[in-house]
């Protein structure tokens, strides 16, 4: 939690799906918190985003699909 809350940047590398193809990017956290509103990037295998007040921005889409399968794919609205 003191590293997440210290840092300028904290960034989350994780897979974009489930094993069962469910979104793992979800619009709220359902287990605790150790720090609240201090990711800055998202990088999955599908994806770079990135964290902004609007919501999650597209910087990279890293696999062989568009903007429309991967806003699908997720669990929250995309911003191009």
């Amino acid at each position: 939690m003191d590293l997440a809350t210290g840092a300028r940047q904290v960034f989350v590398m994780m897979d974009h799906l489930t094993k069962t193809g469910e979104s793992k990017i979800v619009p709220e956290c359902t287990y605790p918190l150790t720090g609240i509103a201090c990711v800055s990037r998202i990088y999955t295998d599908l994806a770079v985003l990135e964290v902004t007040a609007e919501g999650l921005k597209v910087i990279e889409i890293c696999a062989d699909i568009d903007f429309d399968e991967l806003q699908k794919l997720s669990g929250v609205p995309l911003i191009k």
